[in-house]
């Protein structure tokens, strides 16, 4: 766990992050006591959430692995990146090429502090800090500017991030402006927490907007999410519970249970 004496000046530690809480269910250290205490209070009530949030990581490696080795793509954006953990985006795609580029974005300070000690000495890879909704700035940035050519295909991914994105902030349209800048060929990623019924959605919208000080959106509906790519090309098998999307085997673990999960898929641009 995260030593309570390390603390960036810009990061408060008696407020729960999503990027820690995340990385608490996957077993990492970079978190602290907030982030454990909101963890377990949000077990209560959703317990599949740790299970959930495992099958979504494995997803984030099953299509970084796919778009490199299937479809040649050699440039990732990941929106919402979070703490680095195991088998990151740029170790997934680089394992397949180690010229493929990518940049992680994110808010929350210790995301960049972590990520640039991971990665410096990786010049394929770079850490940002930036608002995922702020377009303009994150394909304007010095680094992505450095790495990413947007007259190539490139992989610009939402893993579980979108729910953190209040709807006056209309993820469907951040979703439409970041492919309209992409080349043809390139590729959208996107999940996010849904929940077909009204109590769960309810209770983890609230809960999750007052742990984190209002920096949480919604969790939304399926339909609500298959909204973001209306008239996209979608890969087989379409929008799907992410542990049944492309599994790597047909005894890889799936989500066993649907008060809450993790839905979307992958969609090409022509």
């Amino acid at each position: 766990m995260q030593e309570e004496s390390w603390r960036p000046d810009a990061i408060d530690t008696t407020v729960p992050s999503v990027a820690r809480m995340y990385d608490y269910y996957l077993g990492g250290d970079d978190n602290y006591e907030s982030d454990r205490v909101a963890c377990e209070e949000l077990l209560k009530a959703v317990p599949s959430t740790k299970v959930l949030a495992v099958n979504n990581r494995r997803f984030l490696r099953r299509v970084v692995r796919m778009l490199a080795a299937d479809h040649g793509i050699r440039q990732f954006v990941d929106h919402g990146s979070g703490l680095p953990t195991q088998d990151n985006v740029h170790q997934v795609a680089q394992a397949v090429d180690p010229a493929s580029r990518v940049v992680y974005v994110d808010n929350d300070p210790i995301v960049l502090a972590h990520g640039r000690a991971l990665l410096e000495e990786n010049d394929r890879t770079a850490v940002i800090q930036a608002d995922m909704r702020d377009t303009d700035g994150i394909f304007g940035h010095p680094e992505t500017v450095r790495l990413i050519d947007f007259e190539q295909p490139v992989a610009a991914l939402f893993v579980s991030v979108l729910h953190c994105i209040p709807d006056e902030s209309d993820p469907a349209g951040l979703i439409r402006r970041v492919a309209e800048r992409l080349a043809p060929g390139s590729f959208l990623v996107v999940c996010q927490l849904v929940s077909e019924r009204p109590e769960i959605r309810k209770y983890v919208t609230d809960f999750m907007a007052e742990a984190t000080g209002g920096h949480w959106g919604r969790v939304r509906e399926q339909r609500e999410v298959a909204a973001y790519l209306d008239g996209f090309d979608l890969l087989q098998p379409g929008l799907v519970e992410v542990s049944t999307w492309r599994p790597d085997s047909d005894l890889a673990p799936v989500q066993q249970t649907d008060e809450w999960i993790e839905w979307g898929g992958v969609a090409r641009l022509g």
